[in-house]
Protein backbone atom coordinates (compact mmCIF):
# COMPACT_ATOMS: atom_id res chain seq x y z
CA UNK A 1 0.00 0.00 0.00
CA UNK A 2 2.50 2.51 0.99
CA UNK A 3 5.13 1.57 -2.14
CA UNK A 4 2.52 2.28 -4.21
CA UNK A 5 1.74 5.33 -3.26
CA UNK A 6 5.61 6.56 -2.83
CA UNK A 7 8.27 5.51 -0.03
CA UNK A 8 6.50 6.42 3.24
CA UNK A 9 8.25 7.19 7.08
CA UNK A 10 5.37 5.61 8.54
CA UNK A 11 6.01 1.88 9.58
CA UNK A 12 2.79 0.02 8.91
CA UNK A 13 4.30 -3.54 9.33
CA UNK A 14 4.84 -2.83 13.19
CA UNK A 15 1.49 -1.26 13.49
CA UNK A 16 -0.13 -3.98 11.52
CA UNK A 17 1.65 -6.76 13.13
CA UNK A 18 -0.78 -9.20 15.16
CA UNK A 19 1.35 -8.98 18.43
CA UNK A 20 1.52 -4.88 18.21
CA UNK A 21 1.51 -3.32 21.72
CA UNK A 22 0.53 0.32 22.44
CA UNK A 23 2.80 0.61 25.16
CA UNK A 24 5.83 -0.90 24.09
CA UNK A 25 5.45 1.21 20.80
CA UNK A 26 5.16 4.41 23.07
CA UNK A 27 7.78 3.37 24.89
CA UNK A 28 10.24 3.11 21.52
CA UNK A 29 8.81 6.44 20.89
CA UNK A 30 9.95 7.79 24.27
CA UNK A 31 13.54 6.49 24.38
CA UNK A 32 13.85 7.34 20.60
CA UNK A 33 13.38 11.37 20.98
CA UNK A 34 15.27 11.53 24.35
CA UNK A 35 18.65 11.13 25.77
CA UNK A 36 18.43 8.45 28.94
CA UNK A 37 21.07 10.62 30.83
CA UNK A 38 18.22 13.44 30.74
CA UNK A 39 16.64 14.05 33.52
CA UNK A 40 13.24 15.17 32.48
CA UNK A 41 11.73 13.27 30.10
CA UNK A 42 10.75 14.93 26.72
CA UNK A 43 7.25 13.81 25.75
CA UNK A 44 5.97 16.75 23.92
CA UNK A 45 8.50 14.80 20.92
CA UNK A 46 7.05 11.82 21.02
CA UNK A 47 3.19 13.09 21.08
CA UNK A 48 3.62 15.63 17.94
CA UNK A 49 5.16 12.12 16.28
CA UNK A 50 2.25 10.37 16.89
CA UNK A 51 -0.35 13.18 15.76
CA UNK A 52 1.84 13.37 12.96
CA UNK A 53 1.29 9.90 12.02
CA UNK A 54 -2.33 9.66 12.43
CA UNK A 55 -2.88 12.82 10.24
CA UNK A 56 -0.56 11.23 7.90
CA UNK A 57 -2.54 7.84 7.41
CA UNK A 58 -6.12 10.15 7.94
CA UNK A 59 -4.75 11.88 4.67
CA UNK A 60 -3.71 8.16 2.98
CA UNK A 61 -7.30 7.05 3.72
CA UNK A 62 -9.13 10.21 2.42
CA UNK A 63 -7.05 9.82 -0.46
CA UNK A 64 -7.89 6.06 -1.26
CA UNK A 65 -11.65 6.75 -0.82
CA UNK A 66 -11.89 9.24 -2.72
CA UNK A 67 -10.34 7.66 -5.33
CA UNK A 68 -12.33 3.91 -5.10
CA UNK A 69 -15.70 6.42 -4.08
CA UNK A 70 -17.56 4.93 -6.95
CA UNK A 71 -16.73 1.41 -6.80
CA UNK A 72 -17.53 1.54 -3.42
CA UNK A 73 -21.06 3.18 -4.23
CA UNK A 74 -21.96 1.00 -6.82
CA UNK A 75 -21.16 -2.30 -4.81
CA UNK A 76 -23.09 -1.00 -2.15
CA UNK A 77 -25.98 -0.44 -4.15
CA UNK A 78 -25.47 -3.99 -5.57
CA UNK A 79 -25.52 -5.61 -2.35
CA UNK A 80 -28.85 -3.13 -1.44
CA UNK A 81 -30.63 -4.16 -4.52
CA UNK A 82 -29.88 -8.54 -3.81
CA UNK A 83 -30.64 -8.06 -0.49
CA UNK A 84 -33.74 -6.43 -1.01
CA UNK A 85 -34.31 -8.79 -4.21
CA UNK A 86 -33.85 -11.52 -1.41
CA UNK A 87 -36.41 -10.06 1.22
CA UNK A 88 -38.68 -9.96 -1.70
CA UNK A 89 -38.63 -13.61 -2.73
CA UNK A 90 -38.63 -14.59 1.33
CA UNK A 91 -41.87 -12.17 1.81
CA UNK A 92 -43.50 -14.14 -0.91
CA UNK A 93 -42.11 -17.66 0.39
CA UNK A 94 -43.75 -16.49 4.12
CA UNK A 95 -46.89 -15.78 3.33
CA UNK A 96 -47.34 -18.89 1.45
CA UNK A 97 -46.41 -20.40 4.19
CA UNK A 98 -48.64 -18.44 5.79
CA UNK A 99 -51.57 -19.21 3.84
CA UNK A 100 -50.53 -22.91 4.21
CA UNK A 101 -50.62 -22.92 7.87
CA UNK A 102 -54.13 -21.22 7.77
CA UNK A 103 -55.49 -23.26 5.47
CA UNK A 104 -54.31 -26.24 7.56
CA UNK A 105 -55.60 -24.91 10.86
CA UNK A 106 -59.20 -24.95 8.94
CA UNK A 107 -58.96 -28.23 7.58
CA UNK A 108 -56.64 -29.90 10.12
CA UNK A 109 -56.39 -28.51 13.40
CA UNK A 110 -60.17 -26.93 14.28
CA UNK A 111 -61.24 -30.30 12.57
CA UNK A 112 -58.99 -32.23 15.35
CA UNK A 113 -60.43 -30.12 18.03
CA UNK A 114 -64.01 -30.83 17.02
CA UNK A 115 -63.04 -34.62 16.46
CA UNK A 116 -61.20 -34.46 19.71
CA UNK A 117 -64.37 -32.95 21.46
CA UNK A 118 -66.46 -35.81 20.09
CA UNK A 119 -63.98 -38.34 21.21
CA UNK A 120 -63.95 -37.11 24.61
CA UNK A 121 -68.44 -37.36 24.72
CA UNK A 122 -67.98 -40.62 22.96
CA UNK A 123 -65.50 -42.00 25.48
CA UNK A 124 -68.08 -40.53 28.38
CA UNK A 125 -70.97 -42.03 27.02
CA UNK A 126 -69.43 -45.36 26.58
CA UNK A 127 -68.42 -45.57 30.23
CA UNK A 128 -71.92 -44.56 31.09
CA UNK A 129 -72.88 -47.42 29.13
CA UNK A 130 -70.81 -49.62 31.20
CA UNK A 131 -71.24 -48.69 34.27
CA UNK A 132 -75.03 -49.02 33.17
CA UNK A 133 -74.65 -52.48 32.01
CA UNK A 134 -72.88 -52.90 35.58
CA UNK A 135 -75.32 -51.90 37.32
CA UNK A 136 -78.25 -53.41 35.09
CA UNK A 137 -76.03 -57.40 35.82
CA UNK A 138 -76.27 -56.27 39.51
CA UNK A 139 -79.30 -55.89 39.51
CA UNK A 140 -80.52 -58.81 37.76
CA UNK A 141 -78.45 -61.05 40.52
CA UNK A 142 -79.68 -59.41 42.88
CA UNK A 143 -83.36 -60.18 41.74
CA UNK A 144 -82.12 -63.97 41.15
CA UNK A 145 -80.62 -63.71 44.38
CA UNK A 146 -84.27 -62.98 45.82
CA UNK A 147 -86.18 -65.49 44.05
CA UNK A 148 -83.83 -67.97 44.93
CA UNK A 149 -83.67 -67.30 48.57
CA UNK A 150 -87.42 -67.94 48.29
CA UNK A 151 -87.02 -71.46 46.69
CA UNK A 152 -84.43 -71.72 49.95
CA UNK A 153 -87.71 -71.03 52.51
CA UNK A 154 -90.29 -72.45 50.76
CA UNK A 155 -92.76 -70.86 48.63
CA UNK A 156 -91.12 -68.60 45.67
CA UNK A 157 -92.96 -68.18 42.54
CA UNK A 158 -95.14 -71.18 44.14
CA UNK A 159 -95.93 -70.80 47.43
CA UNK A 160 -97.32 -74.52 47.95
CA UNK A 161 -94.00 -75.76 47.10
CA UNK A 162 -91.91 -77.02 49.94
CA UNK A 163 -88.19 -76.08 50.81
CA UNK A 164 -85.73 -76.31 48.14
CA UNK A 165 -82.46 -77.21 49.39
CA UNK A 166 -80.86 -77.29 46.33
CA UNK A 167 -81.65 -73.74 45.48
CA UNK A 168 -78.87 -73.00 48.36
CA UNK A 169 -75.56 -74.13 46.32
CA UNK A 170 -77.93 -71.84 43.33
CA UNK A 171 -78.10 -68.78 45.58
CA UNK A 172 -74.43 -69.15 46.46
CA UNK A 173 -72.90 -69.51 42.62
CA UNK A 174 -75.71 -65.98 42.22
CA UNK A 175 -73.74 -64.67 45.46
CA UNK A 176 -70.13 -65.52 43.92
CA UNK A 177 -71.18 -64.20 40.77
CA UNK A 178 -72.09 -60.78 42.08
CA UNK A 179 -69.11 -60.76 44.99
CA UNK A 180 -66.64 -61.15 41.85
CA UNK A 181 -68.36 -58.15 39.62
CA UNK A 182 -68.19 -56.11 43.00
CA UNK A 183 -64.29 -57.07 43.79
CA UNK A 184 -63.60 -56.25 40.08
CA UNK A 185 -63.14 -52.17 40.94
CA UNK A 186 -59.64 -52.59 39.23
CA UNK A 187 -58.83 -49.78 36.21
CA UNK A 188 -61.37 -50.76 33.31
CA UNK A 189 -63.01 -53.54 35.22
CA UNK A 190 -66.29 -54.08 34.88
CA UNK A 191 -67.24 -52.97 38.64
CA UNK A 192 -65.10 -50.65 38.69
CA UNK A 193 -67.18 -47.46 39.90
CA UNK A 194 -70.30 -49.88 41.29
CA UNK A 195 -68.96 -48.80 44.87
CA UNK A 196 -70.10 -44.98 44.49
CA UNK A 197 -73.36 -46.01 43.19
CA UNK A 198 -76.18 -45.63 45.86
CA UNK A 199 -78.28 -48.02 44.10
CA UNK A 200 -75.60 -50.34 44.19
CA UNK A 201 -74.76 -49.47 47.90
CA UNK A 202 -78.41 -50.58 48.82
CA UNK A 203 -78.63 -53.48 46.67
CA UNK A 204 -75.44 -54.79 49.05
CA UNK A 205 -77.02 -54.17 52.10
CA UNK A 206 -80.64 -55.15 52.08
CA UNK A 207 -80.29 -58.21 49.50
CA UNK A 208 -76.55 -59.70 49.29
CA UNK A 209 -75.06 -59.77 52.46
CA UNK A 210 -78.57 -60.24 54.49
CA UNK A 211 -78.91 -63.35 51.96
CA UNK A 212 -75.33 -64.10 52.39
CA UNK A 213 -75.51 -64.45 56.22
CA UNK A 214 -79.18 -66.65 56.06
CA UNK A 215 -77.45 -69.05 54.01
CA UNK A 216 -74.62 -69.51 55.83
CA UNK A 217 -76.86 -69.76 59.38
CA UNK A 218 -78.79 -72.30 57.44
CA UNK A 219 -76.15 -74.66 56.01
CA UNK A 220 -74.43 -74.62 59.16
CA UNK A 221 -77.75 -75.75 61.29
CA UNK A 222 -78.21 -78.43 58.73
CA UNK A 223 -74.54 -79.74 59.36
CA UNK A 224 -75.47 -79.18 63.04
CA UNK A 225 -78.61 -81.37 62.66
CA UNK A 226 -76.85 -83.93 60.59
CA UNK A 227 -78.15 -87.34 61.65
CA UNK A 228 -78.06 -90.80 60.37
CA UNK A 229 -77.83 -93.47 62.30
CA UNK A 230 -80.66 -95.75 63.18
CA UNK A 231 -79.39 -96.89 66.57
CA UNK A 232 -80.71 -93.20 68.67
CA UNK A 233 -84.08 -93.12 70.00
CA UNK A 234 -86.90 -93.59 68.21
CA UNK A 235 -87.81 -90.03 67.66
CA UNK A 236 -84.67 -89.03 65.85
CA UNK A 237 -83.90 -92.17 64.04
CA UNK A 238 -83.89 -92.81 60.07
CA UNK A 239 -86.05 -95.49 59.78
CA UNK A 240 -86.80 -95.48 55.61
CA UNK A 241 -84.64 -94.98 52.69
CA UNK A 242 -86.27 -91.84 51.42
CA UNK A 243 -85.56 -90.17 54.79
CA UNK A 244 -81.97 -91.20 54.45
CA UNK A 245 -81.06 -89.87 51.32
CA UNK A 246 -82.90 -86.55 51.87
CA UNK A 247 -80.80 -86.29 54.52
CA UNK A 248 -77.89 -86.49 52.55
CA UNK A 249 -79.03 -84.75 49.86
CA UNK A 250 -79.94 -81.85 51.89
CA UNK A 251 -76.57 -82.18 54.13
CA UNK A 252 -74.78 -82.30 50.60
CA UNK A 253 -76.06 -79.00 49.57
CA UNK A 254 -75.04 -77.30 53.14
CA UNK A 255 -71.62 -78.24 52.72
CA UNK A 256 -71.57 -77.21 48.82
CA UNK A 257 -72.81 -74.08 49.85
CA UNK A 258 -70.29 -73.37 53.06
CA UNK A 259 -67.75 -74.36 50.26
CA UNK A 260 -69.15 -71.82 47.54
CA UNK A 261 -69.32 -69.04 50.24
CA UNK A 262 -66.03 -69.91 52.13
CA UNK A 263 -64.31 -72.77 52.43
CA UNK A 264 -63.30 -71.67 56.23
CA UNK A 265 -66.64 -72.17 57.03
CA UNK A 266 -67.18 -75.40 55.96
CA UNK A 267 -63.99 -76.51 58.06
CA UNK A 268 -65.31 -74.48 61.12
CA UNK A 269 -68.66 -75.65 60.84
CA UNK A 270 -67.24 -79.38 60.38
CA UNK A 271 -65.34 -79.23 63.50
CA UNK A 272 -68.06 -77.81 65.31
CA UNK A 273 -70.38 -80.58 64.72
CA UNK A 274 -67.34 -83.18 65.99
CA UNK A 275 -66.77 -81.09 69.11
CA UNK A 276 -70.61 -81.08 69.85
CA UNK A 277 -70.56 -84.81 69.46
CA UNK A 278 -67.34 -85.42 71.31
CA UNK A 279 -69.07 -83.16 74.22
CA UNK A 280 -72.12 -84.91 74.83
CA UNK A 281 -70.47 -88.01 74.42
CA UNK A 282 -68.11 -87.26 77.11
CA UNK A 283 -70.71 -85.72 79.43
CA UNK A 284 -73.44 -89.13 78.93
CA UNK A 285 -70.43 -91.59 79.24
CA UNK A 286 -68.93 -89.74 82.73
CA UNK A 287 -72.38 -89.50 83.84
CA UNK A 288 -73.28 -93.11 82.66
CA UNK A 289 -70.57 -94.40 84.74
CA UNK A 290 -71.52 -93.32 87.85
CA UNK A 291 -74.58 -94.94 86.94
CA UNK A 292 -74.01 -98.00 85.47
CA UNK A 293 -77.60 -99.29 84.90
CA UNK A 294 -77.71 -96.51 82.24
CA UNK A 295 -74.23 -97.56 80.29
CA UNK A 296 -75.82 -99.18 77.94
CA UNK A 297 -78.39 -96.84 76.80
CA UNK A 298 -75.77 -94.34 76.66
CA UNK A 299 -72.84 -96.27 75.30
CA UNK A 300 -75.80 -97.01 72.15
CA UNK A 301 -76.07 -93.38 71.79
CA UNK A 302 -72.45 -92.84 71.24
CA UNK A 303 -72.41 -95.26 69.22
CA UNK A 304 -75.48 -93.37 67.11
CA UNK A 305 -73.21 -90.19 66.98
CA UNK A 306 -70.04 -92.25 65.93
CA UNK A 307 -71.97 -93.85 63.00
CA UNK A 308 -72.99 -89.96 62.08
CA UNK A 309 -69.34 -89.16 61.98
CA UNK A 310 -69.16 -92.42 59.73
CA UNK A 311 -71.95 -91.28 57.19
CA UNK A 312 -70.24 -87.99 57.12
CA UNK A 313 -67.21 -88.87 56.77
CA UNK A 314 -68.35 -91.25 53.56
CA UNK A 315 -70.30 -88.04 52.33
CA UNK A 316 -67.49 -85.69 52.16
CA UNK A 317 -65.69 -88.15 50.79
CA UNK A 318 -67.98 -88.68 47.55
CA UNK A 319 -68.56 -84.57 47.52
CA UNK A 320 -66.37 -82.69 45.35
CA UNK A 321 -65.69 -79.20 45.37
CA UNK A 322 -68.13 -77.22 43.45
CA UNK A 323 -66.37 -75.83 40.09
CA UNK A 324 -67.24 -71.65 39.89
CA UNK A 325 -66.41 -69.65 36.68
CA UNK A 326 -63.64 -68.06 38.73
CA UNK A 327 -61.58 -68.19 41.57
CA UNK A 328 -61.93 -66.04 44.46
CA UNK A 329 -58.58 -66.79 46.18
CA UNK A 330 -55.84 -69.30 45.84
CA UNK A 331 -56.84 -71.23 48.94
CA UNK A 332 -60.35 -72.37 46.38
CA UNK A 333 -58.33 -72.88 43.71
CA UNK A 334 -56.10 -75.31 45.65
CA UNK A 335 -59.04 -77.03 47.13
CA UNK A 336 -60.65 -77.42 43.88
CA UNK A 337 -58.83 -80.73 43.42
CA UNK A 338 -60.61 -83.95 45.60
CA UNK A 339 -62.80 -84.01 47.61
CA UNK A 340 -64.17 -81.92 50.86
CA UNK A 341 -62.92 -84.62 53.22
CA UNK A 342 -58.95 -83.99 52.86
CA UNK A 343 -58.82 -80.40 53.79
CA UNK A 344 -60.75 -81.45 57.25
CA UNK A 345 -58.72 -84.42 57.70
CA UNK A 346 -55.48 -82.16 57.18
CA UNK A 347 -56.65 -79.38 59.74
CA UNK A 348 -57.74 -82.22 62.25
CA UNK A 349 -54.14 -83.80 61.57
CA UNK A 350 -56.00 -87.66 61.35
CA UNK A 351 -56.73 -89.97 58.93
CA UNK A 352 -60.05 -90.79 60.03
CA UNK A 353 -62.92 -89.27 61.87
CA UNK A 354 -64.21 -91.78 63.53
CA UNK A 355 -60.37 -92.81 64.78
CA UNK A 356 -59.97 -89.40 66.14
CA UNK A 357 -63.55 -89.38 67.20
CA UNK A 358 -62.77 -92.62 69.63
CA UNK A 359 -59.45 -91.45 70.25
CA UNK A 360 -60.38 -87.51 71.16
CA UNK A 361 -63.09 -89.43 73.57
CA UNK A 362 -60.72 -91.54 75.07
CA UNK A 363 -58.37 -89.16 76.14
CA UNK A 364 -60.79 -86.95 77.66
CA UNK A 365 -62.42 -89.94 79.86
CA UNK A 366 -59.23 -90.85 81.21
CA UNK A 367 -59.36 -88.24 83.69
CA UNK A 368 -62.90 -88.52 84.79
CA UNK A 369 -62.13 -92.24 85.56
CA UNK A 370 -59.06 -92.14 87.72
CA UNK A 371 -61.70 -89.05 89.45
CA UNK A 372 -64.45 -91.65 90.27
CA UNK A 373 -61.98 -93.87 91.66
CA UNK A 374 -59.76 -91.35 93.52
CA UNK A 375 -63.33 -90.25 95.39
CA UNK A 376 -64.17 -94.23 95.98
CA UNK A 377 -67.12 -95.18 97.21
CA UNK A 378 -69.86 -97.09 95.49
CA UNK A 379 -69.25 -96.23 92.20
CA UNK A 380 -65.37 -97.24 92.53
CA UNK A 381 -66.63 -100.54 93.76
CA UNK A 382 -69.23 -101.16 91.36
CA UNK A 383 -66.72 -100.47 88.27
CA UNK A 384 -64.06 -102.72 89.68
CA UNK A 385 -67.05 -105.75 90.61
CA UNK A 386 -68.08 -104.91 87.16
CA UNK A 387 -64.93 -104.40 85.15
CA UNK A 388 -65.31 -107.26 82.56
CA UNK A 389 -68.92 -105.92 81.85
CA UNK A 390 -68.17 -102.64 81.45
CA UNK A 391 -64.94 -103.55 78.89
CA UNK A 392 -67.33 -105.69 76.73
CA UNK A 393 -70.27 -102.85 76.83
CA UNK A 394 -67.31 -100.34 75.74
CA UNK A 395 -65.57 -102.89 72.94
CA UNK A 396 -69.09 -103.38 71.59
CA UNK A 397 -69.90 -99.57 71.41
CA UNK A 398 -66.99 -98.73 69.50
CA UNK A 399 -67.20 -101.59 66.59
CA UNK A 400 -70.65 -100.59 66.68
CA UNK A 401 -70.32 -96.93 66.32
CA UNK A 402 -67.80 -97.25 63.74
CA UNK A 403 -69.99 -98.97 61.18
CA UNK A 404 -72.02 -97.19 58.73
CA UNK A 405 -75.31 -96.92 59.56
CA UNK A 406 -77.56 -99.84 58.31
CA UNK A 407 -74.69 -101.66 57.99
CA UNK A 408 -74.59 -104.74 60.00
CA UNK A 409 -71.23 -106.94 58.69
CA UNK A 410 -67.90 -106.33 60.59
CA UNK A 411 -65.09 -106.32 59.00
CA UNK A 412 -62.30 -108.76 61.03
CA UNK A 413 -59.54 -106.95 62.95
CA UNK A 414 -61.24 -103.48 61.89
CA UNK A 415 -61.29 -100.92 64.82
CA UNK A 416 -59.88 -102.86 67.45
CA UNK A 417 -57.28 -100.69 68.09
CA UNK A 418 -59.65 -97.92 68.59
CA UNK A 419 -61.46 -100.21 70.93
CA UNK A 420 -58.31 -101.21 73.07
CA UNK A 421 -57.64 -97.33 73.42
CA UNK A 422 -61.46 -96.61 74.51
CA UNK A 423 -61.47 -99.99 77.15
CA UNK A 424 -57.76 -99.04 78.23
CA UNK A 425 -59.24 -94.68 79.18
CA UNK A 426 -62.16 -96.30 80.73
CA UNK A 427 -61.03 -99.72 83.04
CA UNK A 428 -56.95 -98.67 82.84
CA UNK A 429 -57.69 -95.90 86.17
CA UNK A 430 -59.68 -99.05 87.42
CA UNK A 431 -56.87 -101.06 88.10
CA UNK A 432 -57.56 -104.69 88.83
Amino acid sequence: MAESEGPSYIDYEALLDPEFSPTAFANSLVIATNNPSDTPIDLSTPLSRVLFDIQEIDTHIHELTTKSAIPLLTHTKDQADAGQRIVTEVEAQVASLTDGYQRLEKEVIKRYDEANQTRIAVERLWETVRIGRAVARCLTLGRQLETQMAEVAGGGLNPAKKEDHRAMVRASHTLLTARHLLSASGPNEEGEHLSKINLIIYLQNSVLTPSETLLRNRAQQIIREFSMSSLASSSTALSTYPQSEETKSRTTSALLTLQLLNPRLLIAALQTYLRASLTSSLTSVGRALNSLPTLDRTLLEVSARCQNIVALERLLDSTKPPRTSQSESKEQTDEESGNLLEPLLAALDTSSLPSFFWRSLAEGLAPRVADLMAKGGAVARALKSQRERVKDSVRECVLRGSQSPGDNTRKAGAWEREAAVMVGSVLGPVGR
